[in-house]
């Protein structure tokens, strides 16, 4: 397969690149606190080292795994199939848990029909599913309506990761999106000394009835504690959500939670 970053999936390829999959709660923005099946595919268009994660030599997000193929391509998947993957984690819960869908970029695969399968057979059942998104990809809602019925988690980049505007800021992506969705909010993540008021402001103009939740930038407990009292205090101010990183919080960057 070829690297993913810029790139979708052909429409004829059959598989899907699964990360990983796991069931926890659901650690950040709107749906804090709620239990959760996370589906992690793999690649990404942005690589955003201004994050200052390192893995093996890799520096970018958090999510690293899921976004480098050339290092770390041999330990995905080839999946043809979602459905018995998050059946397998529903099979001892008598209460339906959210889906999560999540990267990488998981919208560089929104046309596959693997992926859209599995949220034809969810949504018919009553799941909420959230996609985790950096909302630079167009939705094409009209021949993809599945995706009105799901919940977008629009994690916009700002400065502090290191893109170019032109590539992390994509306006017509995060307004079909808003448009065409039942629910979708922006979610930022900040230090105290990175808080980019005029950023944030400039990107939300055009949503004002969007919500907004910001988090503290880290990827350990104590990280998120020298970011986390300047970013509340930004909150109160501009009257946007505060909402903590509780999976790092308990867990640090521990896989599977």
């Amino acid at each position: 397969m070829r690297a993913l970053q810029g790139h979708f999936m052909k429409q004829e390829d059959k598989t899907l690149p699964l990360v990983e999959h796991f069931y926890s709660f659901q650690g950040e923005g709107k749906f804090v606190g709620t239990p959760s099946i996370f589906i992690r595919l793999g690649g990404c268009n942005l690589g955003c080292k201004g994050f200052n994660v390192h893995i093996d030599g890799i520096t970018g997000c958090d999510s690293l795994k899921a976004v480098h193929e050339e290092r770390f391509g041999s330990s995905w998947k080839k999946i043809d199939d979602l459905v018995p993957i998050i059946n397998s984690h529903l099979k001892n819960l008598d209460f339906k848990p959210d889906i999560v869908i999540t990267g990488g970029e998981p919208l560089l695969h929104y046309q596959n029909p693997i992926l859209l399968k599995m949220l034809d057979y969810f949504v018919k059942r009553g799941f909420r599913i959230t996609f985790e998104t950096n909302a630079t990809i167009k939705i094409d809602f009209e021949n993809y309506t599945i995706y009105k019925n799901v919940v977008f988690a629009m994690s916009v980049k700002l400065k502090n990761s290191g893109e170019p505007k032109s590539k992390r800021v994509i306006h017509e992506a995060i307004k079909a999106i808003t448009e065409n969705t039942k629910l979708s909010f922006f979610k930022f993540v900040l230090s105290k000394d990175d808080l980019f008021t005029k950023e944030i402001g400039e990107i939300i103009s055009c949503f004002k009835d969007t919500p907004i939740y910001c988090m503290p930038m880290g990827s350990t407990s104590y990280e998120l504690s020298q970011n986390d009292k300047a970013v509340a205090e930004f909150c109160i101010a501009n009257g946007y959500n505060f909402v903590d990183r509780m999976h790092i919080r308990l867990w640090s960057n521990e896989e599977g939670r």
